[in-house]
């Protein structure tokens, strides 16, 4: 505990990493309290450049309609979908925000940001047709995931997939898919460049070359941050409330902040190659986010996908992820993140996730080992005539992993998604983890708003409810309030119309 010095800078809330998770809660709390002071301190030179950064993430827009790692088959055979529900849900709160925040103009262009796609799934082998099948049958009863359709006809897959069907020969191991219009392309990377852009002179002081390097209570219960500016000088702030959004390095200042809710937790760092076509004419040729299945020992976030983005204004093919070990806990980070990052209170946590993800680790090292040669044989699964000239490598961003003891996982638990720690009195949050992260930022900010502020929640509802109609509710079992929020996001992020053009051009 240190005292206040008068010197200090003073704020309301501060928010330690300028990407979306910070950009999304940013701009709510401005829309809740407007007359807030906050500030955010960035160490790189711009918004969105690492975790966010459109070259360092999916973009996906996670909606749970092509990721195969969201619906498991349970031991009777059939597939439960629920964590794809709920990951559908959590995204339809997104798609609502933006929609806010371009009917009230704070967004101009939503085409800067988002572009209507297809999602599908495609698998191969009788086994994972089966699969599919049962899964699609179970999402097609879902209000969700109407639209969905499913194809083991390769004429018909020809339609809708012809890049990865031609070339193919009838004693192939069967193929289907499953494929949904309403998906999305995302770019995280351009959408907080945006949202920065619009809250700069909004009572909002944006910090970047700013390095947050400690923290401590102060004797009235706030935070003081230690942070070194561009030029070298050791700055001093303080808020009452702190939110660490900081990527892979929220977990080195979660533990610098002592909370004990930041015991026991360690962190796991999976890095990613993705190939990215150079030929315009193969770009073309395809339409769509196609997931497959992850291979045995695989981590979630390494499904092999084939994706269309949309980047700068421009079409591109990506294939991947290969996954890949960099004790780097930032694409940015120090090879010693992971080291340090180990303490006494997490070594026997981290021993025993050690001890349990062998088969990680060794599937890891076998992905680091590939040549450039044996990554196009992966993607000659995909695509069985790509040429090795059509396509370059290229480093996406490092995810960290969370690990943590758990009931029912036991000690050293490798957890594969996006988690909020906070303090039991709400004074600081961080955010750690993972896929689906960027595309659920609404619902996990405003899981970190009743958390930290459950005193205003009250007051802040009708707000909330303004900006994101069906907060607190389920669209699952209200068909009425999900048609209206899909017909609202689409007229208004302009997605029916990108639908219906895409369609025209190809």
């Amino acid at each position: 505990m240190v005292k206040m010095n008068s010197s200090e800078a003073k704020t309301d809330v501060i928010l330690i990493g300028a990407g979306i998770m910070s950009a999304t809660l940013v701009t709510i709390l401005k829309e809740l309290v407007p007359d807030w002071k906050i500030t955010v301190f960035e160490k790189l030179e711009t918004a969105g450049e690492e975790s966010s950064n459109e070259w360092n993430n999916a973009g996906t827009g996670h909606a749970a309609l092509c990721e195969l790692n969201y619906t498991e088959e349970r031991p009777d055979g059939s597939v439960d979908i629920s964590k794809a529900i709920k990951i559908n849900e959590q995204f339809q709160l997104s798609m609502q925000f933006w929609s806010y925040l371009v009917q009230k103009k704070l967004i101009r262009n939503p085409e800067d940001f988002i572009m209507a796609l297809p999602h599908m799934s495609m698998v191969q082998g009788e086994q994972n047709v089966s699969f599919l099948k049962k899964r699609y049958e179970a999402m097609i009863q879902n209000p969700l995931f109407q639209g969905m359709e499913y194809s083991d006809d390769p004429a018909k897959l020809m339609e809708w997939i012809p890049l990865i069907m031609e070339g193919r020969s009838a004693s192939e191991p069967k193929i289907a898919a499953t494929k949904i219009d309403s998906g999305t392309d995302v770019n995280f990377g351009a959408l907080t460049r945006i949202l920065f852009d619009y809250l700069k002179g909004k009572n909002v002081t944006i910090n970047y070359k700013h390095s947050v390097e400690n923290m401590n209570r102060t004797s009235d219960g706030s935070w003081e941050m230690k942070v070194r500016n561009e030029q070298g000088r050791v700055e001093r702030h303080t808020a009452k409330f702190v939110f660490i959004g900081g990527g892979g390095g929220s977990l080195h200042l979660l533990q610098k902040s002592g909370i004990p809710e930041g015991r026991n937790i360690g962190g796991f760092p999976v890095s990613g190659i993705f190939m990215v076509c150079n030929n315009p004419e193969v770009v073309e040729q395809h339409h769509a986010k196609v997931y497959g299945k992850a291979k045995v020992g695989a981590p979630p976030m390494s499904v092999p996908h084939l994706d269309t983005r949309f980047i700068d204004n421009k079409k591109s093919l990506l294939f991947g992820p290969f996954a890949g070990f960099s004790p780097k806990f930032l694409k940015t980070g120090s090879m010693f993140d992971l080291v340090t990052s180990v303490k006494p209170d997490n070594l026997v946590t981290m021993l025993s996730a050690g001890a349990k993800n062998m088969s990680l680790t060794k599937y890891l090292i076998e992905q680091v080992m590939l040549s450039k040669e044996k990554r196009m044989e992966e993607l000659r699964e995909f695509i069985p005539n790509a040429r090795i000239q059509d396509w370059d490598l290229v480093v996406a961003g490092q995810r960290v992993q969370v690990i943590k003891d758990t009931e029912h996982g036991g000690k050293g638990t490798l957890q594969f998604g996006t988690e909020v720690i906070s303090a039991a009195d709400g004074s600081i949050a961080a955010l750690l983890g993972a896929s689906p992260g960027a595309s659920t930022a609404v619902h996990v900010m405003l899981e970190v708003i009743q958390k930290c502020f459950p005193q205003h929640m009250k007051a802040w509802e009708p707000k909330i409810l303004e900006m994101i109609p069906s907060y607190g509710k389920s669209l699952m079992t209200d068909p009425e309030l999900l048609q209206q929020v899909h017909q609202s996001t689409a007229e208004t992020l302009g997605l029916k119309k990108k639908e219906e053009k895409e369609l025209a051009y190809n």
